[in-house]
């Protein structure tokens, strides 16, 4: 694989531009209507596994792209629900990482797994990630399954997510109304709108407001979304796009449901230990100013200014524990935690369609730089007012009130100033044997001044990354490949790291896969096989010699076997499914218990299932009618890295019914959990916590387009 680097490396000198690109994807303009394109095939360009426009069959690697009106068409009301009915991809989130955790492929969280919007990257403050809102204006999710820091830096070995909003479309105006209600007096009013306002003007705006009571005691939730961009064609070669988007979210602040002796009751769903001043508060706000410039037939060139500014508050009583010795449930944990971000970044790239050798090749080049400014504030360390916990009734918890012996104090602040240079080539080496490489560079410098003491400290980190795939087209809808791929992973999220953390070197892993994909009957159905092996290196560990100090020395590895299966049956049917098999495990990696090493080696990591699966059924019954159900299966997880606390395994039916009432009007209905299946979704306070999923539930739609 080395001499198909070089040759891509010779390739950039010959045409004299430097390597370059950035942590995320570049945005392409989509010019679709209102009314969305359901279908998102192998033979379909995205915006997963490359920036040279690839389709699916053409990328050396596992990709997999949802349409937005699929996502809505299932009741999917957030992008993490969406993306866990992909292959291999579960829910990990908490309210301590804005809910938004993923695992895939034996890894887990913000640092390991992804999440783009627009391809924009958001440097997660502390591992928590909040934006998009909900899935309103969804155009499209991409998902790239394995190492991916060749392509957007650091943080990416398990999977990325790409989230790209609405765009302005050419074309007659459209709108898009939207009423809905629901269980626990859910309630949606939502705007779609988009179309020319003039020859060479064009705009796209998205309104969404969501209100619920939710489904425990005291459980309000809100949210507002407003996303708009303004298309300006200036030239027939050149365009500008302006966009903002603004969310603002108070989740259901749920922190879990305490097991009891080790076990869960169901009597206790739908209680809520928290304080009743409790707060859960994130508002997040995009802006973006893309050119796209078509220099000439063979070379055209992208740019992307953006900034976002990023507020969350946290103000909670997080644990809940029961004394089997005292048969009593105590109340702890009292954190108040404020995070303010403002990121200002530039992206620029440039595509050339030239020749190597007399071989047709493509290349893109780009450079990316953000500075992120973060600032923490909390009432650390947080001892509580009552050291050994407030005594809470099982049944009938006493709200309370927020209190702490600490005061709520800025704690620290970072300014983090980030640089990386990419390049990415694909050449044909044959009719049917395409050759796909990448390189990148990546630097990071941190500086972050302690408000407690005022004492100062900085880190400056680099990466180097990169890729090399083979594709055999065995027909124009069959194709074979295999890649290498490497990426690096931080200690914890770049901005917020700690002294201590600041110490260490990214973490770093490669990846082997080989795969198939294939269109058949006469395009009718599609399948995907892969098989994969990543190996992380440079976890921390503790230091035998010194029970205070960590070493970077632990591995990490998972392989596994991942398939997916769409088929357009007859009489109307269609069916999506895909199943997921992983085998991961520490290999080198010791825990400090009471200062004595023990080692974890052969156990599985924390919250990652081994098998996961999904299938849709869905039947037009008319012109008018169509009806669908889903099957989500996620495998037992272990909550702690002795792997003796066990979330048990779960498979979850979801029902969805539309007719279309009137031409322009259609009304639906969302069956969600349909079998009122009682599952731990996730956990917290290592498993003494489950977050259960949502119990039986329906929400009603209404559809007005004019």
């Amino acid at each position: 694989m080395n001499k198909y680097l070089l040759s891509s490396l010779c390739l950039l000198a010959i045409n004299n531009h430097a390597c370059a690109e950035a942590l995320t994807l570049p945005t392409g303009t989509i010019t679709a209507p209102l009314v969305d394109d359901e279908t998102v095939r192998l033979d379909t360009p995205t915006t997963a596994g490359s920036r040279l426009n690839l389709t699916a069959l053409e990328t050396p690697a596992s990709v997999e792209s949802l349409s937005g009106a699929q996502v809505r068409a299932r009741g999917d009301r957030s992008v993490q629900d969406a993306v866990s009915r992909s292959t291999g991809i579960s829910r990990t989130g908490t309210p301590g990482d804005g809910g938004t955790s993923l695992s895939a492929r034996g890894f887990t969280g913000q640092s390991s797994v992804m999440q783009l919007f627009d391809g924009n990257r958001m440097y997660t403050g502390m591992g928590t990630g909040t934006f998009p809102v909900d899935t309103w204006s969804v155009e499209r999710v991409d998902v790239l399954r394995g190492p991916a820091s060749v392509l957007y830096g650091e943080g990416a070995t398990g999977a990325v997510v790409n989230v790209i909003p609405k765009k302005p479309f050419a074309g007659e105006i459209e709108n898009h109304l939207r009423l809905g209600y629901g269980s626990y007096d859910s309630q949606q009013q939502a705007f779609d709108s988009g179309g020319s306002l003039t020859d060479t003007l064009s705009y796209r705006l998205n309104l969404n407001r969501l209100r619920s009571n939710g489904w425990i005691d005291r459980g309000d939730a809100a949210s507002d979304f407003i996303s708009a961009a303004l298309r300006w064609q200036a030239t027939d070669d050149l365009a500008f796009t302006l966009a903002h988007d603004y969310g603002d979210q108070k989740p259901m602040n749920y922190f879990g449901t305490p097991l009891i002796n080790g076990r869960f009751k169901h009597s206790l769903r739908d209680k809520n230990y928290n304080v009743s001043n409790d707060q859960q508060h994130y508002n997040d706000q995009w802006t973006r100013l893309t050119s796209d410039w078509q220099i000439s037939d063979n070379v055209s060139s992208s740019n992307e200014l953006y900034y976002l500014k990023a507020q969350r508050r946290w103000q909670n009583a997080e644990n809940y524990n029961f004394d089997r010795d005292t048969q009593q449930l105590s109340r702890s944990g009292y954190f108040g935690i404020g995070h303010t971000q403002e990121q200002l970044g530039d992206r620029q790239t440039f595509t050339f369609k030239h020749s190597l050798f007399g071989l047709d090749s493509q290349t893109v080049t780009g450079v990316d730089y953000n500075r992120i400014r973060f600032q923490l504030e909390s009432n650390s360390p947080f001892n509580d007012v009552l050291p050994n916990g407030q005594a809470l009734d099982l049944y009938h918890p006493q709200p309370g009130q927020f209190e702490s012996s600490n005061p709520y104090r800025g704690q620290f602040q970072s300014t983090t100033k980030q640089m990386s240079v990419f390049a990415e080539n694909r050449t044909k080496l044959s009719e049917r044997w395409s050759l796909v490489t990448g390189v990148r560079r990546d630097y990071v410098h941190i500086d972050r001044t302690d408000l407690t003491n005022d004492s100062r400290s900085d880190k400056t980190l680099t990466g180097n990354n990169w890729k090399a795939g083979l594709v055999f087209a065995l027909t124009p809808d069959t194709s074979f490949y295999g890649q290498l791929a490497t990426s690096t992973d931080g200690v914890g999220g770049l901005i917020s790291l700690s002294p201590g953390q600041q110490q260490y070197d990214l973490a770093s892993a490669r990846q082997s896969e080989i795969g198939m994909k294939q269109l058949f009957w006469d395009q009718r159905g599609e399948f995907t096989l892969a098989a994969y092996r990543i190996v992380k290196k440079k976890l921390l560990t503790d230091d035998p010699s010194n029970p205070t100090l960590k070493q970077q020395v632990g591995q990490q590895s998972s392989k596994g076997l991942e398939a997916s299966l769409d088929l357009q049956l007859p009489h109307a049917w269609q069916l999506q499914a895909n199943a997921a098999i992983v085998k991961a495990k520490y290999d080198d990696f010791e825990e400090m218990l009471g200062g004595v090493p023990v080692s974890r080696n052969g156990n599985r990591p924390v919250d990652v299932p081994r098998r996961t699966a999904n299938l849709w059924l869905s039947k037009a019954l008319s012109d008018e009618l169509q009806a669908g159900a889903g099957v989500r299966y996620v495998d037992a997880r272990y909550a702690d890295m002795a792997n003796r606390n066990e979330l048990p395994s779960y498979t979850v039916v979801d029902a969805t019914l539309s007719w279309k009432a009137l031409r322009d009007t259609t009304l639906g209905l969302q069956v969600n959990n349909l079998f009122d299946r009682q599952y731990a979704q996730s956990q917290y306070n290592d498993g003494q916590q489950w977050i259960l999923g949502e119990p039986r539930s329906f929400f009603v739609t209404a559809d007005y387009t004019f």
